[in-house]
C-alpha cells in the first residue's frame, strides 16, 4: 500500500526573504518493498549501463581456410575440410564472448517509488537555493564556490555532492565541471544512483517544481 507523504523545504531568494516550497511523494508503507524496489531500480541503471567488448571470430569469420587441407581419403589422417576448423590453431572459437549489451527492465511504478523514497529519507540532507543564474561573460569555477559559501557548505567535507538543475545550460556546466566532487543533474534525468551517492544533496527552486510534478 502507498500512501503520500509531503516534504516541505525552506530556502532564502536573493532578497534573503525566507521561502518554503512543498512536495508530495508518494511512497511504500513497506519497509521491505521500499528497499525491494530502490534495489531493483538500481540494478536496473548497472545492468542497462553495461556493455561487453569482448568478441571472438567463429570459423566462418576467420580469414582464410577455404582450400580442403588434403584429399578426404588414402592419407591415414582425419578428415579436414578446413584450417579454420577450431580443433585446428588459428581457427575460429567454440562458444566465445560475442559484443553484447546487456538490458534489463524495471517498472515505471517501481522505479518511481525508489526515487521518491529516497528523495524522502534524504530530506534531512537536502538544501534548496532560490536559482542558480550565472550571468557572467565567462563561465568560472570561482562563482560556483560562491554559491556553496553562501550556502555555509564547506565541499572538501563531501566525496559526493548532487547539484540538481531544472536545466543544464553551458554556463553552469563549464563552472562547475572543475570541482571534481560535485555531480549536475537535471530534474528530469534524478536516477537511483545519484541519489544514494550523494552526501548532501543542493536542488533548485524550479527543479523541486519539475519533480513535484514527475
Amino acid at each position: 500500500m502507498t500512501i503520500i507523504k509531503t516534504i516541505t523545504y525552506k530556502f532564502q531568494d536573493e532578497t534573503n526573504t525566507t521561502n518554503t516550497e512543498t512536495i508530495q511523494l508518494k511512497i511504500s508503507e513497506d519497509e521491505k518493498l521500499q528497499m525491494y524496489c530502490i534495489h531493483r531500480s538500481l540494478k536496473n541503471q548497472l545492468t542497462n549501463g553495461r556493455i561487453r567488448n569482448a568478441d571472438t571470430k567463429t570459423r566462418s569469420e576467420v580469414r582464410g581456410g577455404g582450400k580442403k587441407p588434403w584429399k578426404q581419403k588414402g592419407t591415414g589422417r582425419a578428415r579436414a575440410g578446413s584450417t579454420r576448423s577450431p580443433l585446428w590453431r588459428g581457427g575460429g572459437i567454440i562458444f566465445g564472448p560475442r559484443n553484447k549489451i546487456y538490458k534489463s527492465k524495471v517498472n515505471k511504478k517501481e522505479k518511481e517509488l525508489a526515487i521518491n523514497t529516497l528523495i524522502y529519507n534524504k530530506a534531512g540532507n537536502t538544501r534548496v537555493i532560490d536559482n542558480l543564474s550565472i550571468t557572467t561573460e565567462k563561465p568560472k569555477t570561482k562563482i560556483a564556490m560562491n554559491i556553496f559559501n553562501q550556502l555555509d557548505i564547506n565541499i572538501k567535507q563531501y566525496k559526493n555532492i548532487l547539484l540538481v538543475v531544472d536545466k543544464k545550460t553551458t554556463f553552469i556546466y563549464m563552472s562547475f565541471r572543475n570541482i571534481p566532487n560535485i555531480e549536475l543533474i537535471e530534474a528530469k534525468n534524478l536516477n537511483v544512483l545519484s541519489l544514494l551517492k550523494a552526501e548532501i544533496i543542493i536542488v533548485t527552486n524550479k527543479s523541486l517544481d519539475i519533480i513535484n510534478k514527475k
